[in-house]
């Protein structure tokens, strides 16, 4: 039985079943156009622990409470978590539970000193990761 998305009208408003596509528009006609391209692409693709260990990093980039923690570190250097959860107004609890996936995933280090524990950004990667993210979507937004 056909559905209400499957029925056009035709030129003269009568209608009848649409007929299907015979081939998306961006499927390709043959397997491998450049088997040369796709061997060196293959060839320099990382392995898939890589690739999941950099999935999960944009996944933690991707959750704004924990990208707001980020972008404080990148601003403000080393931090506290109540200094921390002041700059983005968020609870010192959100903010310890963020800094404890950012840690496990060394995006940030800690130092302790004392009872009070200092966050900062692991290393020059992420800070490199971010202003490059940052400038990216200021060029959006500039070309607007």
């Amino acid at each position: 039985m056909s559905s209400a998305s499957d029925i056009a009208p035709d030129a003269s408003g009568v209608t009848a079943a649409a007929a299907p596509e015979a081939v998306a528009a961006d499927a390709c006609a043959v397997r491998v156009v450049d088997p040369a391209k796709v061997a060196l692409v293959t060839a320099a693709l990382p392995a898939g622990e890589t690739i999941n260990e950099l999935a999960q990093v944009f996944g933690l980039l991707s959750d704004p409470g924990r990208l707001r923690v980020i972008i404080a570190l990148l601003e403000g250097g080393e931090m506290c978590v109540c200094d921390i959860a002041a700059s983005c107004g968020h609870s010192e609890s959100a903010v310890s539970h963020a800094l404890r996936l950012l840690r496990a995933n060394r995006v940030v280090r800690v130092r302790r000193s004392g009872r009070m524990a200092y966050y900062r950004l692991d290393d020059s990667h992420v800070r490199m990761l971010l202003d490059l993210a940052l400038t990216h979507v200021g060029h959006g937004e500039d070309s607007r």
